[in-house]
């Protein structure tokens, strides 16, 4: 038996971790910033390291200090062609947002994972990315990673969501900053709002009104987040 006597309150502080969503965009979104952000909070866990790796590749000037890290940002069109290969490892927050920013680029590059990325069909961002003139290949002529993205002159699209997906809808609106014309996202159901929130605090031009997401082209200036 296991008997618990109560007290009359409960005094102390605790660390909250970092939310790993969070942290994916706030490191993509810095990176095609201008300018310096510092992202305070940060989760240090594999899949958002794995997001730093992607984007130190991608050429941006990433500094590690544990639950801070202090991004560099190269703008939309500062991006470089990597080297090898991108490797989202097991995060597919990761593979499906970078998509959307890989699809803008003046550059091909290879995106990849481990064993259990590679046997998810990557086909609900494929879809609406190819809708917008993006050139994506998966293995064997699949919708598997390792995908092929070549970089296009993209164009806006209006996209009603199949099913609620915080993923598809923000690797569509990714892919929105570097399309001509206006991106909207429609949604059936509300997924998670991270990244309409966090494009907004950068000064992307978007509205947000109706179960409908709407982004143009424009600059991100970087700030502290």
């Amino acid at each position: 038996m296991l008997t618990i006597s109560g007290i009359e309150k409960i005094q102390g502080k605790i660390s909250v971790p970092g939310d790993k969503s969070i942290s994916h965009r706030a490191v993509m979104l810095l990176s095609i910033s201008r300018g310096r952000g510092e992202i305070k909070g940060f989760l240090p866990g594999g899949d958002c390291l794995g997001t730093i790796r992607c984007f130190q590749q991608l050429g941006v000037a990433i500094e590690d200090l544990g639950t801070t890290i202090i991004v560099h940002g190269k703008g939309l069109r500062g991006l470089r062609k990597p080297l090898s290969e991108l490797d989202a490892g097991n995060s597919g927050t990761t593979i499906r947002l970078i998509s959307g920013i890989l699809a803008g680029q003046h550059f091909t590059s290879i995106i990849t994972g481990d064993g259990s990325i590679k046997k998810r069909p990557m086909d609900r961002i494929a879809i609406p990315l190819r809708m917008m003139g993006a050139v994506i290949q998966g293995k064997d002529g699949s919708d598997l990673a390792p995908l092929v993205i070549q970089g296009q002159n993209l164009k806006g699209i209006d996209y009603t969501l199949p099913v609620p997906s915080a993923q598809v809808k923000s690797s569509v609106l990714l892919a929105g900053l570097y399309a001509s014309g206006e991106t909207t996202v429609r949604e059936i159901i509300s997924a998670r709002n991270h990244t309409e929130l966090m494009l907004e605090s950068l000064g992307a031009k978007i509205k947000v009104e109706d179960g409908r997401i709407t982004v143009a082209s424009s600059e991100l200036e970087a700030r502290d987040i």
